[in-house]
């Protein structure tokens, strides 16, 4: 279970939390222009767009759960349980296990309109990476500075929404999940109105009123909810510390506490890290479940003409600043 969001100030932002029982051990990677990526499908792309984002890197191979390319282009990738479908080879199309999907498009695509046109062709295979690594069921969130969008494979085919929501969680599928947003038009940031009858004098007794009824479950809908209405009402100043900080507090507003979301083997989930990725500068922050002070990690300040991808471990442990 995991959010994904967008956010414009002066640069763009993207980002997600994920929330999972245990971590794959995942790094931050930086996979420079000339990585060799070879697909399964038979495609090699011996120069591309160099990317950053996190991964589980198994037999010296990234599996990115999201990244941003060096054009700004940024995707990421969601559990989307049941309804996640993927079809056997399809003659004339693009045959991408979905475990690819993510380097397929940021390699090659500097914008979402790129993307598209990369979609037209995409039949998204249900081919494991190994025995051991199952397939994962999942869509997607790609976004640029102009535009976001979503893509959902389904029995149907590969379906294309556009998201002028700015967010994604997991179930249901996305045209359902804006469908229910209609649920919380008279959510506010403002203090409410006296709309329940012009014969009794009542007034808001606490700040915060106008939002009442948002909700605040663990619940993919539910988290879906709440991080459209933070993420859309969110004010933030322009400066990059201002902008990173209002991210993660976007995000932040979804965080899974260990002890609140049991499985049913006892384990729990939590947020094992969140990201926000500056697109425009190429800087991936993250924190993690036991240290909130953001890492960063720089696209540029990497070898970005090499073949060899750069990993940076994760930074786990909480960083306290004692000030006596």
């Amino acid at each position: 279970m995991c959010t994904a969001a967008t956010y414009l100030t002066k640069d763009f932002y993207f980002g997600r939390t994920m929330d999972y029982e245990f971590s794959y051990g995942e790094n931050v990677v930086v996979v420079p222009r000339k990585y060799p990526f070879l697909f399964r499908q038979g495609t090699s792309l011996t120069e591309h767009y160099a990317l950053i984002g996190m991964a589980h890197v198994a037999g010296g191979i990234p599996l990115f759960y999201d990244g941003v390319n060096e054009k700004g282009l940024c995707m990421a990738g969601l559990n989307f349980v049941g309804n996640a479908y993927y079809h056997d080879f399809v003659p004339g199309k693009d045959n991408i296990p979905q475990f690819e999907f993510i380097p397929w498009i940021l390699a090659q695509c500097a914008c979402v309109r790129d993307a598209r046109s990369l979609l037209e062709r995409i039949n998204l295979t249900p081919e494991p990476f190994q025995a051991s690594l199952p397939v994962a069921q999942l869509h997607w969130l790609i976004a640029d500075r102009e535009e976001a969008i979503v893509v959902e494979a389904i029995k149907e085919g590969v379906m294309i929404y556009d998201n002028p929501a700015g967010v994604l969680t997991n179930n249901p599928p996305f045209p359902e999940q804006m469908l229910l947003l209609s649920n919380f038009m008279s959510l506010s940031p403002k203090p409410p109105q006296n709309q329940f009858s012009g014969k009794l004098d009542l007034k808001p007794y606490s700040r915060g009123m106008g939002a009442m009824g948002l909700p605040g479950d663990l619940s993919s809908q539910s988290r879906f909810v709440r991080a459209a209405f933070v993420r859309l009402n969110s004010v933030s100043g322009k400066s990059e510390t201002e902008s990173v900080s209002q991210f993660f507090h976007i995000l932040g507003s979804v965080d899974q506490q260990r002890g609140c979301c049991q499985l049913e083997d006892g384990s729990y989930e939590v947020t094992i890290y969140t990201s926000c990725c500056n697109a425009t500068k190429g800087i991936y922050y993250y924190t993690s479940y036991e240290n909130s002070r953001p890492s960063a990690v720089s696209l540029h300040h990497c070898d970005l003409e090499g073949a060899v991808p750069e990993r940076f471990s994760l930074v786990t442990e909480q960083s306290i600043h004692w000030q006596n």
